[in-house]
């Protein structure tokens, strides 16, 4: 298997190599192990896409379980992992500092941290604070004895405060305090998305796979946009394919969804071969 620094390495090389690229989001071993043998060359996770598959909301998953879960995905493929840190699991800028040295212990390269508070009266922390914290979660990354690549995320959108002023200015703060990515999920156009990349001079991650601006992959790259993630969508694909049967089954008591499942002899094929690339441990 590939060691922690190897593919700490390998994470890094990619923000900075000439092609841009894309770093899809698994929600359990399985699906980390799929998007592995489909040829990707990173992963990260989502909050979203694991809280749903526990039966939550998002951002309901506390921290030690998160840990849990991100120790799998890690050690699922050879592949460096990045990770959804939400806001740090906690509002001090300690709190976001812990968060990155046990994430790395688990085995990611990789994770970021939002500014995003979880409470509605007040769903962004102030700049100063947002920048604090993101300057702690440098400092802890800096001091890991591999190059952990931060991503700092605005969440003005997602929070339902669509500045993009703001949203510029703080990224802009996140990249003078260290961070190596930036993020700004959910913005709407492509206009706002190449005002975020030229505001900037380290790499942007941009979403796609929410409602609204779908841009493709090349349009994205022609942008200067150096990675695209797409969030909880590859699990809320999978759970709208498993609602829809569902719904079949009950209302019309039809069984006709199974001419698009994946079938049992190409997944066996496929979990047979991961198995003997990344064996799991028993």
């Amino acid at each position: 298997m590939t060691t922690q620094a190897e593919k700490a390495e390998q994470f890094r090389a990619l923000h900075s190599a000439p092609e841009a690229f894309v770093i899809p989001n698994p929600w359990d071993i399985g699906s980390a192990r799929l998007l592995a043998l489909a040829g990707f060359k990173a992963l990260a996770t989502s909050s979203a896409g694991y809280a749903f598959s526990r039966g939550l909301p998002d951002n309901a998953v506390g921290r030690a379980q998160m840990m849990v879960h991100l120790a799998e995905i890690a050690g699922a493929t050879d592949l460096p992992v990045s990770a959804d840190l939400e806001n740090g699991f906690g509002d001090a800028p300690e709190d976001c500092a812990q968060t990155i040295r046990m994430a790395a212990q688990v085995g990611v390269v990789g994770g970021s941290i939002e500014d995003a508070t979880g409470r509605a009266d007040e769903p962004l922390y102030p700049f100063e604070a947002a920048v604090e914290r993101v300057r702690a979660a440098v400092e802890a990354a800096r001091a890991l004895p591999f190059p952990f690549t931060l991503t700092a995320r605005a969440e003005n959108y997602l929070a339902d405060r669509p500045d993009l002023d703001d949203t510029i200015r703080r990224l802009q703060a996140y990249e003078q305090a260290g961070a190596d990515v930036l993020y700004a999920p959910g913005l709407r156009t492509r206009e706002e998305i190449a005002a975020v990349v030229d505001a900037l001079e380290r790499p942007v991650n941009v979403l796609m796979g929410l409602q609204g601006v779908l841009l493709g992959f090349d349009e994205l790259r022609a942008m200067g946009v150096r990675r695209v993630s797409v969030g909880g969508s590859l699990a809320r694909a999978a759970l709208g394919a498993f609602l829809r049967a569902a719904h079949e089954i009950r209302d019309q008591g039809t069984f006709n969804y199974t001419k698009d499942a994946a079938s049992g002899n190409e997944l066996n094929q496929l979990f047979a071969t991961a198995e003997q690339r990344w064996p799991t441990p028993r």
